[in-house]
C-alpha cells in the first residue's frame, strides 16, 4: 500500500503532499466587526492622541497578566527601553542578555549609557542558559534579560535565584509568548519587569503597540515619567520623580496611538480562547511527528506545566545526523517543493554583528558598546557555540491558527515523506 510518505518526493517530480488548504488555517489576526468598531469609535471621536481608551486597556493587561501595573508605549522596544531606564540602568552598566533574539531585547541599553554582555544559550529551549550566567556578573551588571525565544519558556527558576544571589533585576522579553506558562505561572509575571511587543505579526497582534507590566512601583513610575510626560502631572506619586513632572526624563514621546489601544482591547477579550486554539493545532502537528527522524519540536515537556503561548514564530530543531547528514537547506527545499512551509529561522547571533563590535554610534570616538566600559567586553566567533551553530539546527514550522486536523496533517506529511525518503536528497 502506498501512503504519502511513500509516494515519490515532489523534488523529484513526485505528488505532493500538501494538496489543498483554507486560508483561514493561517489568517492572522483575526479582525472582525467588534475591532472595527472599536477603532472606528476612537477615529470619528478624533481621540488617536488621546490616553483614556489606552488606560483602559493597560488595566485590563495588568488584569490579564497579573501585574499591579500595566504601561502601554508604540512598539516593544520603547517598553524594553523604559524596562531597563525603570531598573534604573544608566551609564556604565551591563546587562546580560541571550546573543539569540532580536536586537531590542539588548540594543536600547546604548541609549542609557550602557552596554550588553551576551550569554549563550541551550540547545533544547534556545533561550538563555542559566548555567552561562553567573560567571559574567561583575560590579557593573545590573539585570538579565530573558527572552523566551520563539514562545519557549526560559528556565525562570535558577535565573531568579541568580539575580536574587546578586541583587541583579529580572526583565521578561514576552514579545515570542504572551500567555504561556512556566510550571504553571504566566510568563510575564516572574520577573521584577516585562516587556512584549504587540505589533501585527505578534500571536497577540493589535497592530504596533509594546506594554510593561510590574510589580514594582518604582519601575513603573520611572517608566511612566520617561516617555509619557502628558500624563505625569496626575499619575506619579514618587517625590524624586513629581518635582520633575512635565517633561519626559528619557526625551521621548511614548503614547500608544489608540486606535491600537482600542484594537488591543478586542483582541485581549478573544486572546485566550484564540490561543487554546492554536497550541490545539500545533501540539497536533508535532505530535503528529513524533518518531520521525531528523527533526524535534522546539516545546517544554507536556507534564512540565510550561506551555508556548500562542506559539510566535514556530520552530523545529533539526538533526542531521540522523538523516545522514542531509544539509538543512536540502531538507527545506524538498520540504517546500511538497508545498509544506519551512524557511530558515532563527535570529542570527547579536554578538558577532558589526554594531555591537564596530559602531561608534554617538560619536565617542570608541565602539559604542565599550565607550563607557572599563574592559572590553566584546565577544568574537566561537566564544557562544551553541548561539552561533543554530542557523544549521533549527527551521520554521507552519503556524496555525485554526485546529483543522485533515490539514494540519498535511503539511506534517509534507516533513515526514521528505525525512523518511532523506537518502534519497544525499
Amino acid at each position: 500500500m502506498t501512503t504519502k510518505a511513500t509516494q515519490q518526493l515532489a523534488i523529484l517530480r513526485g505528488p505532493k503532499a500538501v494538496s489543498a488548504y483554507s486560508d483561514e488555517l493561517f489568517r492572522w489576526p483575526i479582525v472582525t466587526q467588534e475591532d472595527e468598531r472599536a477603532v472606528l469609535e476612537v477615529l470619528r471621536a478624533g481621540g488617536m492622541s488621546g490616553w483614556e481608551v489606552t488606560k483602559q486597556f493597560e488595566a485590563e493587561y495588568a488584569a490579564f497578566q497579573g501585574t499591579r501595573y500595566a504601561l502601554a508605549s508604540p512598539n516593544g522596544t520603547a517598553s524594553l527601553l523604559e524596562a531597563m531606564f525603570g531598573c534604573r540602568l544608566g551609564r556604565g552598566d551591563e546587562i546580560i542578555a541571550p546573543s539569540l533574539t532580536y536586537w531590542a531585547s539588548a540594543l536600547p541599553a546604548f541609549n542609557l549609557g550602557a552596554t550588553v554582555v551576551f550569554a549563550d544559550i541551550e540547545p533544547h529551549s534556545l533561550c538563555i542558559d542559566p548555567g552561562d550566567v553567573e560567571h559574567r556578573i561583575t560590579s557593573r551588571t545590573k539585570a538579565i534579560v530573558v527572552v523566551h525565544y520563539c514562545g519557549h519558556p526560559a528556565d525562570m527558576d535558577p535565573i531568579m535565584a541568580i539575580a536574587r544571589k546578586h541583587g541583579l533585576k529580572v526583565i521578561e522579553d514576552v514579545s515570542h509568548a504572551h500567555g504561556g506558562l512556566y510550571q504553571g505561572q504566566l510568563l510575564g509575571s516572574i520577573g521584577d519587569v516585562s516587556a512584549m511587543s504587540m505589533m501585527a505579526g505578534k500571536s497577540l497582534a493589535i497592530g504596533e503597540a509594546g506594554m510593561l507590566c510590574t510589580n514594582d512601583q518604582v519601575i513603573y513610575e520611572r517608566a511612566l515619567a520617561f516617555g509619557h510626560y502628558e500624563r505625569t502631572t496626575t499619575e506619579l506619586t514618587l517625590p524624586d520623580l513629581t518635582a520633575l513632572a512635565g517633561l519626559p526624563l528619557g526625551g521621548f514621546k511614548h503614547r500608544l496611538n489608540q486606535t491600537c489601544a482600542a484594537m488591543g482591547r478586542v483582541q485581549l477579550r478573544h486572546y485566550p480562547e484564540r490561543m487554546a486554539e492554536i497550541q490545539k493545532s500545533m501540539n497536533y502537528f508535532w505530535d503528529s511527528l513524533e518518531g520521525v527522524p531528523g527533526i524535534r519540536p522546539h516545546r517544554p515537556p507536556k507534564e512540565s506545566g510550561s506551555t508556548m503561548g500562542g506559539w510566535y514564530n514556530p520552530l523545529g530543531h533539526y538533526l542531521p545526523e540522523e538523516l545522514g547528514g542531509l544539509p538543512l537547506q536540502r531538507f527545506i527545499d524538498a520540504v517546500n517543493a511538497e508545498g509544506g512551509r519551512t524557511w530558515r529561522a532563527s535570529n542570527l547571533p547579536l554578538h558577532l554583528h558589526p554594531v555591537f563590535n564596530q559602531a561608534d554610534v554617538y560619536g565617542d570616538g570608541k565602539p559604542t558598546r565599550i565607550a563607557f566600559a572599563d574592559r572590553d567586553l566584546r565577544q568574537p566567533e566561537g566564544s557562544l557555540p551553541v548561539s552561533e551553530a543554530l542557523a544549521e539546527r533549527c527551521l520554521g514550522v507552519p503556524w496555525f491558527k485554526r485546529y483543522l486536523p485533515e490539514q494540519i496533517e498535511q503539511f506534517a506529511d509534507s516533513f515526514r515523506k521528505v525525512a523518511l525518503q532523506a537518502h534519497l536528497l544525499r
